[in-house]
């Protein structure tokens, strides 16, 4: 019994520092969505967070606020969205081989942030 504690105990710091290290590698990840016809540009990282908005010029017309503020609005949910697929496939890549059958069911990874 003590073997097979110690060997689960090996598997969970195992899991711990692959996921550790796909959460590391998802910050390095960008993702940029284009909205507008590109004239927003919004990039987020793997790990749901917004690293930068780019807009032309052109898009800025202070007599219209609105479409603006929709056009960003529209640009940080596309960003957002994209990220968590890149995200999730991430958590399903490191997941995959730690149990038979392929990842770990019913586990919702996103309540641990990842």
């Amino acid at each position: 019994m003590d073997q097979n504690m110690a060997d689960l105990f090996g598997k969970m710091n195992e899991f711990q520092q692959k996921m550790q290290a796909a959460k590391d590698s998802l910050g390095k990840l960008e993702i940029t969505s284009e909205v507008g016809g590109g004239m927003v540009k919004v990039t987020a990282n793997g790990n749901k967070q917004i690293v930068s908005i780019k807009l032309e010029k052109d898009i800025i017309d202070p007599s219209d606020p609105d479409m603006l503020e929709d056009l960003l609005i529209a640009g940080v949910n596309k960003a957002l969205a994209e990220a968590e697929r890149a995200s999730a496939e991430k958590m399903q890549e490191v997941t995959r081989n730690m149990l038979p059958g392929g990842g770990l069911p019913g586990m919702d990874l996103s309540k641990f942030g990842l």
